[in-house]
C-alpha cells in the first residue's frame, strides 16, 4: 500500500513502552514523517492537556483527545462533543448507589475533576492521564453543562462489574472499556472513530489514505474508521479480528517501525 497521510495512534498499549514511555526513536521518526507529509495525531482517552505535556519535546500538530471528545489542530481546539447536562446530573444522582466500588474522573475539554476523598493510590492512576486536574467536595461541583468524558477507575474489573451498571443508568451514552479497571462514558457522537472520520474531512485526507494503530476496546472504532486498520501484537482478540495488519507488541516499539516504514 502507499504510506497513509494521516495516522492515529493510540497511546497505551500501542505508542508506549510496558513502563509508559515514548520511546526514544519516535522523536527522529516523528520528523521524518512530518517530512514525508505525514499526519501522526496521537489518539487517547488521556485529557488535552496531559498529551501536551507528554510530547511538549516535540508537538505533533494534532491531538485526538479524550477518546475522541476533544480534537485539536495547529493549536486550537477544534471540536469538543459534550453530555446533555440532564444526563451528567442523572448519573451523577445514581452513581452513590453503585453496586461496585469506583472512582469517577469528570471531564470537560480543559481540565478534569476528582473527587477529594480519592484514595491515594487511585489519585496516583489518575495523574498518570490526567495533568490539569481540580478536586471537588462532590459530584455535583463539578461543570455538568461542559462534560465531555466520565471516566471511571473501577476497584473491580471494568468489564463485568461496572460496564453492566453504566449501560443500564445512562443508557444513551456510550460506554467503552480502556482498560482492566478503566471505563470511559461518552456521548455517542464522540469516539476516536469519529474523531479520525472528521479530521480527514477537516484535512481534505481521503478515507483510503488514513490509518490506525491501536491495541484496546477504545481503539475500535478507529480501526473500522481507517483505510489501513493495525493491531498490536498485544492488541485485544476483538481488534485483530479486524486488523488489516497485526504488529509486534508495544514492548518491541512495533508501532514506531510501522511510523517509520511508512515515513521511509
Amino acid at each position: 500500500m502507499n504510506a497513509p497521510r494521516l495516522v492515529a495512534l493510540d497511546m497505551d498499549g500501542t505508542l508506549l513502552t510496558p513502563s509508559g514511555a515514548i520511546p526514544e526513536h519516535f522523536w527522529h521518526t516523528l520528523d521524518r514523517a512530518r517530512a514525508a507529509d505525514i499526519t501522526v495525531a496521537p489518539a487517547s482517552g488521556r485529557q488535552l492537556a496531559t498529551l501536551r505535556s507528554m510530547f511538549a519535546r516535540n508537538e505533533p500538530d494534532t491531538f485526538i483527545a479524550e477518546n475522541g471528545a476533544v480534537v485539536q489542530h495547529l493549536g486550537e481546539i477544534v471540536s469538543a462533543v459534550t453530555m446533555p447536562e440532564d444526563t451528567v446530573r442523572r448519573f451523577v444522582d445514581a452513581f452513590p448507589h453503585a453496586p461496585f466500588a469506583a472512582h469517577p474522573v469528570m471531564c470537560t475539554p480543559e481540565a478534569s475533576f476528582t473527587l477529594a476523598d480519592t484514595p491515594a493510590e487511585v489519585r496516583r492512576e489518575v495523574d498518570k492521564y490526567y495533568l490539569a486536574n481540580s478536586h471537588i467536595s462532590t459530584l455535583a461541583d463539578a461543570p455538568a453543562h461542559r462534560i465531555v468524558k466520565i471516566a471511571l477507575f473501577v476497584d473491580g474489573d471494568a468489564e463485568s462489574d461496572g460496564l453492566p451498571w453504566v449501560r443500564e443508568t445512562v443508557p444513551e451514552l456510550e460506554a467503552l472499556v480502556s482498560s482492566k479497571h478503566w471505563l470511559d462514558i461518552m456521548p455517542p457522537a464522540a469516539s476516536k472513530g469519529a474523531a479520525l472520520t472528521a479530521l480527514a474531512a477537516t484535512l481534505g485526507i481521503a478515507q483510503e489514505d488514513t490509518a490506525a494503530i491501536g491495541d484496546y476496546l477504545n481503539d475500535f472504532s478507529m480501526l473500522q474508521a481507517a483505510g489501513t486498520a493495525v493491531a498490536m501484537g498485544n492488541a485485544h482478540p476483538e481488534l485483530k479480528a479486524i486488523a488489516h495488519e497485526v504488529i509486534g507488541t508495544n514492548g518491541e516499539n512495533a508501532a514506531v517501525d510501522k511510523l517509520a516504514q511508512w515515513a521511509k
